[in-house]
């Protein structure tokens, strides 16, 4: 069942108090957020008054604060920019872009007037950074006011934010407000903005936004003006007269989020889905002859992701959701995201689930997705797959093969050039593009299915339930994630992590030899660990549990046995997943030692196949050498 509207306001009131994480023990920021707006379209810019209740839960007396400046990344020279044209593979979106931008065309913020509980404080603006001086320091429990005037300028649609973009949406605000940054039990988390992942506080934001009155606007919040407001917004047989007025003023709330977007265009078409009772689901599109109606056709196929989706991760606890286009692709948010509108219905439905599922692994989650992208992208590229097989391959015997061809072969390819980086690498310090999106996004999601190899299917599946029920609200880390899974498993599992987020170690496991030993049958499998290749890639490092499959003729009859091998590390094995016949459990594997054998009590000349791991979901980067045939 859904939280109900009141229980789920509470849950937030008692949190934003900072009161810390249950049985978690960590405290955590808080924040409420009124800003007002007043948009001058004519010249891109907007006046901005912004008031910050800053909570500080921690333990710590807090001298300085910083904020985000996002829009001061879109200036030629800037650090994005930079990094952007010295990159071996820039993004195509930006390239040199920023670069030739005009002077009306860039973006930036200026800092008029920044007051810390009634009086002036000094500041510093590095860029995307303003730097804060606080004449007496935030106390320990103090709940601190901080207020801003602002004069800001969107910048032409390069990357995720700004005005005009190629399929001609007004304006995509994203990341377009000055931002208190984070602090956390590793401090400050001041990041230069280059166009990589986000990090922010849990807070409430009631956020005014004022222009002309033809604009419609859609995002994160619930409209508190509806009535006054119209297009699509208002009760049923209420229609505002703003024959009179020439600025609308929308107003919005949002509770416990860490972000806050919204798109706007005159142009919108807007529909509402009814999830249940209490839920609506928004979409905000063009009227585009060719697009419109994939965009009306997807409606129904959201209601029912949603509904998976909340079987499969956990409850949805906010009212509404929303699906606007604007971007430059897709983009996550809370409540909603800005995705690219001109697309057949398989690619627009595939982004808007991807999109949808982050609303799970970083919207309610809240981790450090600069310093661990990988939670994030790489848990909702897993969850988007599974929900799409859910709904596209019901049918299919093997539905996961999907998500293994595409992650697989991804993170593969990346591991064998020889550029790959740890998962550990900060999201902005990876060397090049490629290697940042295939570990995020593809070793990401592989660790979450080769971790089902490794507990069992069953244990995975109520451990990601755990995961949402333990740490949504609560800024997970990678230890808090594996914690979970040790728990519903049994198993540990801090080897697992070590190894596959703070090394490029690979897995290659091979069968070595079969013998005929009379009666029995004689197996020696091997952990290759091969020094360097060419390309200076050590492989076959990593240990891993092995599942041992043999095929053999019994009579008449073709008949599997499972000869299942635990890894000493793991202290345990997983249940038996009942996919290969019968199981026999074998002693462990040491993970020091290359070669392992044992005998099977099947004779020789009965064995037809025997396979490492048949389910492929170990990241075995050579799988020519996992099968044996016998001829």
């Amino acid at each position: 069942m859904r939280l109900n509207a009141v229980f789920t306001a509470l849950l937030f009131t008692v949190l934003l108090k900072g009161l810390s994480a249950q049985d978690q023990n960590r405290w955590q920021q808080a924040c409420k957020y009124f800003m007002e707006i007043d948009m001058n379209v004519e010249k891109h810019q907007f006046k901005g008054v912004q008031t910050i209740i800053y909570y500080n839960n921690s333990p710590d007396e807090i001298n300085k604060v910083f904020y985000h400046l996002y829009f001061n990344a879109f200036q030629p020279g800037s650090e994005m920019d930079e990094m952007s044209r010295k990159i071996i593979d820039p993004d195509p979106r930006v390239g040199n872009r920023i670069s030739k931008l005009k002077t009306e065309e860039t973006g930036w913020h200026k800092i008029k007037t920044l007051n810390h509980n009634g009086k002036a404080v000094k500041f510093h603006v590095e860029e995307t950074i303003l730097e804060v001086t606080l004449n007496t320091p935030i106390k320990p429990g103090a709940a601190d006011t901080f207020y801003m005037e602002f004069e800001s300028q969107i910048p032409i649609q390069v990357r995720r934010s700004g005005r005009n973009s190629a399929e001609g949406i007004e304006y995509s605000m994203s990341q377009w407000y000055p931002k208190m940054c984070e602090y956390d039990y590793q401090g400050w988390h001041p990041n230069p903005y280059v166009a990589r992942e986000f990090y922010g506080i849990w807070g409430d934001f009631d956020v005014k936004i004022t222009l002309p009155k033809n604009y419609i606007i859609g995002g994160t919040g619930y409209l508190q003006n509806k009535n006054e407001i119209g297009h699509g917004y208002e009760d049923e047989g209420l229609k505002p007269d703003n024959s009179k007025k020439e600025k609308l003023t929308w107003h919005f709330f949002a509770p416990k989020v860490h972000d806050f977007f919204w798109g706007a265009d005159p142009d919108y078409l807007h529909n509402i889905a009814k999830l249940d009772d209490t839920t609506d689901i928004h979409f905000f599109y063009q009227n585009d002859e060719d697009y419109a109606e994939t965009w009306v056709e997807s409606q129904a196929t959201m209601i029912e992701a949603f509904k998976f989706i909340e079987k499969q991760y956990g409850d949805y606890p906010y009212r509404q959701y929303s699906f606007v286009q604007g971007g430059d692709g897709g983009m996550e948010y809370p409540m909603g995201t800005l995705i690219t509108g001109r697309r057949p219905f398989p690619s627009l439905v595939g982004v808007m689930i991807h999109e949808l599922m982050h609303n799970w692994f970083q919207m309610l989650m809240g981790s450090n997705e600069a310093l661990h992208a990988w939670m994030d992208e790489g848990f909702t590229s897993f969850s988007s797959e599974v929900v799409q097989d859910h709904l596209f391959n019901k049918k299919n015997a093997k539905p996961e093969l999907n998500l293994q061809k595409d992650s697989y072969d991804g993170y593969f390819a990346v591991s064998k050039a020889g550029i790959e980086e740890p998962l550990s690498v900060h999201a902005d310090h990876y060397m090049t593009n490629t290697a940042y999106s295939s570990g995020a996004y593809n070793k990401g999601a592989v660790f979450l299915k080769q971790l089902e190899y490794i507990i069992g299917k069953e244990a995975f599946d109520q451990g990601m339930l755990d995961y949402y029920k333990n740490w949504s609200f609560k800024h997970p880390n990678p230890n808090d994630f594996i914690r979970v899974m040790e728990k519903r498993s049994g198993l540990e599992l801090d080897w697992y992590k070590e190894y596959w987020v703070n090394t490029i170690h690979t897995i290659d496991y091979a069968i070595d030899s079969v013998y005929d030993d009379k009666k029995d049958t004689k197996i020696i499998l091997e952990r290759k660990i091969w020094e360097e290749r060419k390309n200076k890639v050590k492989n076959g490092r990593m240990p891993m549990p092995i599942d041992l499959v043999v095929e053999y003729q019994d009579g008449k009859k073709t008949k599997t046995a499972n000869f299942y091998i635990p890894l000493d590390l793991m202290r345990g094995e997983k249940p038996d997943e009942g996919q290969y016949g019968e199981r026999t459990v074998l002693k462990d594997w040491w993970w020091t030692h290359a070669t392992y054998e044992f005998e099977i009590p099947i004779k020789f000349k009965n064995i037809t196949k025997i396979t490492i791991d048949p389910s492929t979901r170990m990241a075995d980067v050579d799988i020519q050498n996992n099968s044996w045939n016998n001829k």
